[in-house]
């Protein structure tokens, strides 16, 4: 996979790290007025996957590898490949967290793994979060990172996914600059591939700006408490399966699966799969 062997990867599971923020009333409304959604008010419920826009990330800027992220080999082990994804995550939501609450999150990398794919090596850094709210544990979460090399030349695409069949909710984004650099903004994601037009298509060989898996994550939420109002979500998963692009709108679909479930995905332009979530909930 390159010079740095597995073994030294391996040093980085378990290792913890612990951060204290505030549900800033300014920061939820201004993800609100982002995702064009009325603001929750000071001690009314957080919504859930809001809570990605705290907890910063706040490296110097001498201290930034030439994506844009934090250098490796500080929390997060210094895997070399040079392209890197939110690739997923699974949550359980234990109870909701008032807006204007103090929070703790301690996060440990719970797992490294090294596999080969069709497009060349890869690496999946698995990172455990459980924030706690009043000392007791709210929201846990499993967020995995994945690792990849640039593209080579004349590679083959992946084949694409068919999506599910029979969506019961539908909404159509449209992607633009302005919407990724706001939402990267609110996350301090310094991640060049979301907003530097130019990096992100002459340096990791891809066709336009790349909308954050979180933010399609969240829209597929939205989605989800648009259509159930009544809900209260307990648990979410969601896989990223090929990046979507500024290039032009995408959709996000899902429906109910019976017993307090639905299943949730967004389709590329083309109506390709690009994400697919589960989500678990139970009535307010």
């Amino acid at each position: 996979m390159s010079d740095i062997d597995s073994s030294l990867l391996q040093q980085w599971v378990g290792k913890t790290e612990t951060l204290h923020d505030t549900v800033c009333p300014e920061a939820v409304a201004a993800l609100a007025a982002t995702l064009d959604l009325p603001a929750p008010s000071a001690g009314t419920a957080l919504p859930p996957l809001w809570h990605w826009i705290h907890f910063w990330s706040v490296a110097p800027q001498a201290k930034l590898g030439d994506d844009g992220h934090p250098q490796r080999g500080g929390f997060l082990p210094p895997v070399p490949l040079p392209r890197r994804m939110w690739a997923g995550g699974r949550l359980t939501f234990s109870s909701t967290v008032p807006v204007g609450a103090e929070l703790t999150r301690t996060s440990t990398i719970a797992n490294v793994q090294q596999k080969s794919g069709a497009s060349g090596s890869l690496a999946f850094v698995t990172v455990r979060h459980e924030i706690a709210y009043a000392g007791t544990v709210t929201i846990t979460e499993e967020h995995d990172i994945v690792y990849r090399g640039l593209p080579q030349p004349g590679a083959p695409a992946p084949a694409p996914k068919a999506p599910p069949l029979d969506a019961a909710w539908s909404r159509v984004v449209t992607p633009d600059a302005v919407l990724l650099f706001r939402y990267s903004a609110l996350t301090f994601n310094g991640h060049r591939i979301h907003y530097d037009r130019s990096y992100v298509t002459e340096v990791e060989g891809y066709p336009g700006l790349i909308v954050h898996g979180p933010l399609i994550a969240t829209l597929l939420m939205e989605l989800l408490r648009a259509s159930l109002p009544d809900v209260r979500v307990t648990a979410f998963s969601f896989r990223a399966v090929s990046p979507i692009f500024d290039t032009a709108p995408f959709t996000v679909r899902g429906k109910p699966a019976g017993d307090g479930k639905a299943v949730l995905w967004a389709e590329n332009p083309q109506g390709e799969l690009a994400m697919v979530a589960d989500a678990e909930f139970t009535s307010n």
